[in-house]
């Protein structure tokens, strides 16, 4: 096994040492790092969303940065702010949080509609302009946001098009009873977190992000998400089906997975596999209901539509 595929080995067992909940949401994260993407993780209080995303955070060797979002949070509290310097008669620039490699967004959607959005430059173009000046983001970059359900108090809806930046969207569940009394005993937040040493560095991510890129996706796989994507527009249950974007992402999941699971080239499963995560928040039901609930119709667009052999 590549160098760089035993580092991906030892971050996700890394993980899995603090996180001890639903082991296919550490893939999904993961699946989003390797692609370039950006992770939004909404379920409720308690059952290890920033847990979660601080654990990948700390088993990559690179810069870190937790965001508190809250009502009175200002835009220039994320990106930054220029100040005045007396001394040399010019302004400077202090660059914000968001300037880190792996950023947390904790409870995202406590802040106004006016700090999210500032957010939207760093997660669609990997920089952030402030008075007139566009500041490039160092790669890797990779947003992970948590999230209450919207109908929890005190929390602002996402915007649909912000919902688009992100890869996917993932939700935790409750652990089982035994997961659940392993957490009891040996507190892993408190006891095992502190201790999690990096199993990464940037150079890795890199290479993994590289080799995700080079992964071949044939033509019938292509067709195949095309197919899906096309379905949707047109399927009763929803007002708003896929678009572009949306294909985008699930040939890049798509391509992330195979190299998770060791291989060079795609396959229908990479496909099913990250229909939901990467669609789910992206479609809107007739209903109006919320994207946890769009799961079925998805489902159902994946049995009405033929996969290649």
């Amino acid at each position: 096994m590549p160098d760089s595929l035993q580092a991906l080995s030892k971050l996700r067992e890394a993980i899995a040492s603090v996180y001890l909940g639903n082991v296919s949401a550490i893939d999904q994260l993961l699946v989003c790092l390797m692609a370039r993407g950006h992770c939004l993780i909404e379920d409720v209080p308690g059952v290890g969303k920033t847990v979660l995303a601080t654990a990948l955070a700390r088993g990559i060797s690179c810069s870190f940065a937790r965001i508190q979002l809250t009502p009175d949070l200002l835009p220039s509290d994320i990106l930054g702010v220029s100040i005045y310097r007396r001394e040399t008669d010019q302004f400077e620039f202090k660059r914000g949080p968001i300037f880190a490699n792996i950023v947390l967004a904790d409870e995202i959607n406590r802040a106004t509609p006016r700090a999210q959005s500032a957010l939207l430059e760093a997660m669609s173009d990997s920089a952030v302009t402030v008075d007139g000046q566009t500041h490039r983001l160092e790669p890797p970059f990779m947003l992970v946001a948590t999230q209450n359900p919207a109908e929890f108090e005190g929390t602002y809806t996402l915007p649909e098009n912000q919902l688009d930046r992100f890869l996917m969207r993932v939700s935790l569940g409750y652990p089982t009873a035994d997961v659940e009394a392993n957490v009891l005993l040996s507190r892993p937040a408190r006891n095992a977190l502190p201790q999690l040493t990096p199993a990464l560095g940037i150079q890795d991510v890199l290479a993994l992000q590289a080799r995700t890129d080079a992964v071949r996706l044939d033509r019938s796989l292509v067709d195949y998400i095309v197919a899906l994507a096309t379905a949707t527009r047109s399927h009763e249950g929803l007002a708003l089906g896929v678009s572009p974007r949306g294909s985008l992402s699930l040939s890049l999941a798509a391509r992330a997975t195979a190299v998770l699971k060791g291989r060079d080239y795609a396959v229908p499963d990479d496909i099913v596999d990250n229909v939901i995560p990467v669609w789910a928040h992206r479609v809107i039901s007739t209903s109006g209901a919320d994207a946890r609930r769009n799961a079925p119709v998805l489902r159902e667009v994946l049995s009405k539509v033929p996969s290649p052999a």
